[in-house]
């Protein structure tokens, strides 16, 4: 098929999808003929699916997406100003787990909902790792406890200011301040030479965390971890990412142990007004 075919009879032409097409692909020429994609249109098309989402009709169609294949904007599924602010502030950073796994299939229905997160020319350049064994993810902190004695002694500035001799001072004790003793950790990669893999990777594993309590748990930005990832050659063989690839965000995630009771206030927001 073409890229894009329109119902002559469904077609309104209200010429809502001309405008909504982000690069402008899709023209409704004057007289009563149907909106059609430029010629160029194929090679361009980033495949951001807003033509046939934004059609009230259901009149367009395009050769990678469907209305049949889209499911309907449900309205009675929307949050309001009031529930919308309520779920964002009602996010907490998890840092106390409970040591029951979670499985796979739940995980992986985490990751199935962040990844309609938005990427830069709709590139979806997202690629993830789990580390699911609660032992690898232990043993891969170490790791990371190793990098920090590194650092406290070839870079000590650096290790006083992000506070490295608290960190190896607990793994000493017993405690694990790296992973927090997740179950689990959630790595968002992207090849490298993709100057939008890294944005995407940060919104892709935002969606993760906002999505974990719908599924009872909980989650936290692992910061020393993907710190450490970045630089520390154990453990970037030990996580063998995909060649070319780097690691831009790592995430604990597992069963909270407390329940929070009490939505805690934030700075006020900065605003600029130009």
């Amino acid at each position: 098929m073409n890229l894009v075919e329109i119902d002559a009879e469904k077609c309104q032409r209200d010429g809502i999808c001309v405008a909504e097409c982000p690069l402008r692909l899709i023209e409704l020429k004057p007289g009563d003929a149907a909106p059609e994609a430029i010629a160029e249109a194929d090679e361009l098309c980033i495949r951001c699916g807003h033509c046939v989402a934004v059609c009230p009709t259901g009149a367009l169609s395009h050769k990678n997406l469907s209305p049949a294949n889209c499911p309907p904007v449900r309205k009675e599924m929307a949050l309001g100003p009031e529930q919308a602010e309520y779920f964002l502030r009602s996010r907490r950073s998890i840092r106390a787990y409970k040591k029951a796994p979670v499985d796979r299939d739940t995980l992986s229905k985490m990751i199935d909902i962040a990844r309609f997160a938005p990427s830069g020319h709709n590139s979806q350049p997202v690629r993830w790792l789990v580390v699911h064994e609660s032992q690898e993810v232990l043993r891969m902190a170490g790791m990371v406890i190793d990098w920090m004695r590194y650092v406290q002694k070839e870079h000590p500035a650096m290790a006083l200011t992000l506070r490295m001799d608290r960190a190896i001072t607990a793994w000493e004790a017993g405690m694990d301040p790296i992973c927090r003793n997740a179950p689990h950790i959630v790595v968002a990669c992207g090849d490298k030479s993709n100057m939008m893999a890294q944005t995407a990777c940060v919104i892709a594993l935002t969606y993760l965390e906002l999505t974990a309590p719908a599924f009872g748990l909980g989650a936290c930005w692992a910061g020393y971890f993907n710190a450490a990832a970045a630089s520390w050659p154990p453990l970037k063989s030990a996580l063998s990412l995909p060649e070319n690839h780097a690691g831009y965000g790592a995430m604990m995630v597992g069963y909270p142990r407390f329940a929070y009771h009490r939505l805690p206030a934030r700075k006020e927001a900065d605003i600029s007004w130009r």
